[in-house]
């Protein structure tokens, strides 16, 4: 692995796991294994570049991700309950879901950086147009899509949150159960 993507997946992980403002420079520096010139020469602006390009990283890997599970299963339902399924399977194997959690970053993030805030933005509008790309082929009205496309993302999202926070595959669990009776309602 080369040194910018090592320097990316690590930060990705820390970020993940500790919030990026309890990730420091030499932290990552000491778990990649190299220097500080070797941080700028890949990521010129330091700590929050590193951050953005984490994000967009993070965002081409849900895409792909969630683009194959959605091409697996004809019914929106079906495959948002499986795609669900996998993040409570990641939880009660690790303790968090891998891959999947950025929420941390944004709330500590999104007010107080626009360039931050705007790649957090890119990660959800990327989500909810995912989910109603689905639920148009589904038959859904345009409207009707991207109203529950919205619900779906803020549901989910919150839900893994409460997973972290609640140390419980519940919420997400929660949300699967109750998610074919949202559906049908608003199809």
């Amino acid at each position: 692995m080369n040194t910018k993507s090592l320097l990316i997946d690590t930060a990705t992980s820390l970020f993940q796991q500790k919030g990026y403002k309890n990730v420091g420079l030499n932290e990552i520096l000491k778990a990649c294994n190299v220097t500080k010139g070797a941080l700028y020469h890949h990521f010129p602006n330091g700590k929050e570049e590193l951050l953005i390009t984490c994000l967009q990283g993070l965002n081409e890997a849900i895409t792909t991700d969630i683009e194959a599970i959605f091409n697996r299963y004809p019914s929106a339902e079906d495959a948002i309950l499986s795609m669900i399924d996998k993040l409570v399977h990641s939880f009660e194997q690790n303790g968090t879901i891998i891959g999947y959690t950025f929420s941390s970053i944004v709330s500590e993030m999104a007010t107080m950086s626009e360039p931050v805030r705007t790649a957090c933005n890119a990660l959800y509008e990327n989500l909810q147009h995912l989910y109603c790309k689905k639920l148009l082929t589904n038959g859904y009205s345009d409207e009707s899509a991207s109203a529950m496309a919205l619900l779906l993302t803020a549901s989910i999202e919150g839900a893994m949150m409460l997973c972290l926070t609640q140390k419980s595959a519940k919420p997400l669990k929660t949300v699967a159960a109750l998610l074919p009776s949202i559906l049908k309602v608003n199809n």
